[in-house]
């Protein structure tokens, strides 16, 4: 992403509506997951740390971010050694070492989806899992997408053709961001038609940020237990089938 972007993201991500409601989702998707106690978990794409606090709530947690500055951020924000160094091939770390290992919207931004996710497989410990957050419906690609160098955006069969592809079979697949869908659509189409540029990731006036953080935070009592039929994103947990 542009230095920008990274920048914007850190001085909104403790309270922006979406970082924070997604944080509270991911939270109940994670404590659903019935991990072994004390787990190791890695987060590959850390950016500016924003998700590290939350996961070191679950056990010991390592990190990779390719960007030198998010990295060096999000290292004094968590106090972790983010790791640097690019999927699938520049990053070396330990064979069955992990008890879950999460993408939080980052997958989108890797050229080689399939490639990250087969180099990851052997990564992950017995009974390890893989969880992804991605941004949904290819119809929505908008000026956002491009302002945050996405390579894509995901149909769920898409997603799950994917990760079968990469040796690995769906313990979990749910849309979210289901309840603003009709607004955050209606702004993307919109945007398309001013032919508007750049991201839509301001902070709103404190009341509707609030609100929004109420509306779309809702729905971690659905995920986990149910699986959503559409959303803005999508989340995934898999598990391999081959080593």
């Amino acid at each position: 992403m542009e230095r920008a972007v990274y920048e914007r993201m850190a001085a909104i991500d403790g309270e922006h509506w979406w970082f924070a409601a997604r944080r509270q989702i991911l939270t109940d998707l994670i404590r659903r997951l019935d991990l072994p106690q004390s787990p190791r978990i890695l987060e590959v794409g850390a950016g500016t740390g924003s998700n590290l606090e939350m996961l070191k709530g679950f056990g010991r947690v390592d990190a990779i971010e390719p960007d030198d500055p998010a990295r060096a951020l999000a290292s004094r924000r968590s106090g972790i050694d983010v790791m640097g160094g690019m999927l699938p091939d520049g990053v070396k770390l330990e064979d069955g070492a992990y008890d879950l290992i999460v993408l939080l919207d980052v997958l989108e931004h890797i050229p080689d989806d399939e490639g990250t996710l087969k180099a990851l497989r052997s990564k992950l410990a017995p009974g390890g899992r893989l969880m992804v957050s991605v941004p949904a419906s290819p119809w929505m690609w908008s000026a956002h997408d491009v302002a945050h160098h996405h390579q894509r955006r995901y149909t769920a069969a898409g997603l799950e053709k994917v990760f079968r592809a990469a040796g690995y079979r769906t313990a979990y697949r749910s849309h979210f961001n289901t309840l603003l869908f009709p607004l955050i659509a209606a702004a993307r189409l919109a945007g398309k038609l001013t032919k508007r540029e750049g991201g839509d990731d301001a902070i709103p006036p404190k009341p509707l940020n609030g609100l929004l953080k109420t509306i779309f935070g809702a729905e971690r009592h659905a995920i986990g237990r149910a699986s959503l039929p559409f959303g803005v994103s999508l989340a995934l947990v898999a598990v391999p089938t081959t080593r």
